[in-house]
């Protein structure tokens, strides 16, 4: 039976010497396949004593978080997740404060510290602002993960510097650390940390480990006898058990199917009947197939022979569907969802009637660039959405893009995609190698660097650059280079040579999204687009390349007719002499 995450938890919170308790906390595990996607969560808030409303705020910031990161999208890292939600749950916070008389003394409205703990596959993610600590107990010691956020003030007192709620930008800090068997977390609050020590904590949490209840307790009840006058909440987890290196539950099980027998036109699989082949790879056998049940078309596809021993190749390939699961757009292959029962291993996907980019090159060699654009916008749209959802592509190219009969433009192919999300889960599908092909992969990857949306950007640019120019921008020189100083030498040639009715910004253009740099690139695709279509100011006052630059062949032509008629000239004068 394949290993999980499993824990042990324990809790307790209590108002103390004071009249209510601001503090909340909160501990969330999800069932699966979320379970896996998002991991578990545990919170804690501590609204500040000033303040007469902060209790609604530590339990609004708790729940809020609890609720909101296993609503964001399964794609992004926790990282983003958690960033995202904080940052709303911040700003509702502020809002409130400025809507109400507490805006002329933030110390008392809807303030709290906040202080997170999410543990995904063998990694704990930490997020944390304001005065509260979470520890880790590993081999009998304690180790504080955190740190105060606070400013000292006259006679021993301090407040807060960071908070969620205190000021409309929110600041936070952020770590993640691997995880071993054994490894225990405590979120405890102020009133806690500075009355109990570290050894005592520790010894109470090595006495009650069989009940992590009893030893929150503990731990509480002991600050409270060491003096303690504010609230006490301790939230204690412990890492029972780690998985192993595997897909996500819904991976899995499509992987314990067995493989689809030898196909042929007509034979039928789930219902599914094989109309004619569509495409053979080292990687994919393709089919075109009908549902019987609704009469319609659709694309059948499973791993070739090649990689059924490969589990890494078998969980990119079943990673296509799940990442058209995922993204809804337009410009997207669109899976196709059966109702029925799946007895083998193979993947669906919307059938459509048109032609790839590739061919669509082949019967339209010289477009316009009114066509280039239309075809490269819907593709940046269609691009968007991946990134949106923390994905990257990493195989841009012209086979792999689909224009239906409509003119529809259409990604499709998502075996080499990168996903924040499961990269996280520490999966076999990571960026370790030039996944795309190599003539549109970006000069990042050959330097074994990660791919970005840059990364993305760049193959676009290359399939706009040779729509226009009918060859590529670097030749195949970018697949060698592959040290800095190679890729420093990269000499971009002027898409005016073949072009020369095209404007000189909309070349410019194409040499900024180029760039063997990705720094020097746009930061969005949107900004690549944006001046496919209209002139950045800055390249209006841009002087037109150089004929050298653009036409060497004619630049050398005229240097050559400008000597002979010098000669010739010379030679005149010398025979008339």
């Amino acid at each position: 039976m394949a290993r999980k995450l499993s824990i042990s938890t324990g809790a307790y919170s209590d108002k103390g010497r004071k009249k209510i308790n601001q503090d909340f906390n909160a501990l969330r595990q999800p069932k699966e396949p979320l379970r896996t996607e998002k991991g578990f969560a545990v919170a804690l808030a501590d609204g500040i004593s000033t303040s007469s409303v902060s209790d609604q705020a530590s339990k609004a910031a708790v729940n809020g978080f609890l609720e909101d990161y296993f609503s964001t999208p399964e794609t992004w890292s926790v990282k983003k997740s958690a960033q995202c939600v904080l940052s709303a749950i911040n700003s509702w916070l502020y809002s409130q404060n400025q809507r109400t008389p507490y805006r002329y003394n933030p110390d008392t409205g809807y303030v709290c510290t906040f202080s997170a703990l999410v543990v995904k596959s063998s990694t704990a993610y930490i997020f944390h602002t304001g005065d509260n600590r979470i520890y880790r107990l590993n081999n009998n010691r304690l180790e504080a993960l955190t740190r105060e956020h606070r400013v000292a003030a006259p006679e021993g007192k301090h407040y807060l510097k960071h908070a969620l709620g205190i000021d409309a930008r929110l600041s936070f800090d952020y770590q993640s650390l691997k995880l071993e068997a054994g490894d225990t977390f405590l979120l405890v609050t102020d009133g806690i940390f500075e009355s109990v020590t570290d050894e005592a904590m520790a010894g109470i949490c090595r006495e009650y480990a069989e009940d992590l209840n009893v030893a929150a307790q503990q731990i509480a009840e002991q600050a409270y006898l060491n003096g303690s006058e504010d609230n006490l909440t301790v939230q204690i987890v412990r890492i029972d058990d780690l998985p192993l290196k595997s897909a996500g539950e819904t991976l899995q099980a499509y992987a314990r199917l067995p493989f689809v027998p030898a196909l042929q036109p007509g034979s039928c699989v789930d219902g599914l009947r094989m109309i004619r082949p569509l495409h053979v790879s080292g990687r994919s056998h393709v089919y075109l197939a009908k549902d019987e049940a609704r009469d319609q078309p659709l694309v059948f596809k499973i791993p070739a022979s090649e990689i059924h021993e490969s589990d890494a190749a078998l969980e990119r390939f079943l990673l296509e569907e799940w990442i058209a699961k995922k993204i809804n757009n337009t410009h997207v292959l669109r899976p196709y969802l059966s109702h029925r029962k799946r007895h083998y291993f193979y993947s669906l996907s919307e059938y459509v009637e048109g032609q790839t980019l590739a061919e669509w090159m082949q019967d339209n060699p010289k477009p316009s660039l009114a066509q280039v654009r239309n075809i490269i916008e819907q593709i940046a749209k269609g691009l968007q959405a991946f990134h949106r959802l923390e994905m990257i592509h990493q195989d841009l190219r012209p086979e792999n893009i689909l224009i239906d009969n409509e003119g529809t433009v259409k990604i499709i192919d998502f075996g080499s995609t990168w996903v924040a999300g499961l990269e996280e889960l520490s999966l076999p599908v990571s960026r370790e190698e030039v996944l795309g092909t190599v003539q549109y992969a970006a000069p990042e990857y050959f330097l074994g660097e990660y791919g970005t949306a840059q990364s993305d950007m760049f193959s676009l640019a290359v399939m706009t650059y040779q729509m226009l120019a009918g060859r590529l921008p670097y030749g195949n020189a970018v697949a060698k280079s592959k040290t800095r100083a190679a890729q420093r030498k990269l000499k971009y040639k002027s898409v005016l040579h073949e072009h020369s009715d095209i404007p000189v910004w909309v070349d410019l253009t194409l040499r900024k999204a180029l760039q063997p740099d990705p720094f020097k690139r746009y930061d969005e695709i949107t900004e690549f687009i944006a001046d496919l279509r209209k002139p950045n100011p800055k390249f209006i006052h841009e002087t037109r390349p150089p004929l050298l630059e653009r036409n060497p062949v004619l630049f050398w032509q005229l240097v050559s007719g400008t000597l002979l008629m010098a000669v010739v000239y010379l030679a005149g004068l010398q025979l008339s002499a």
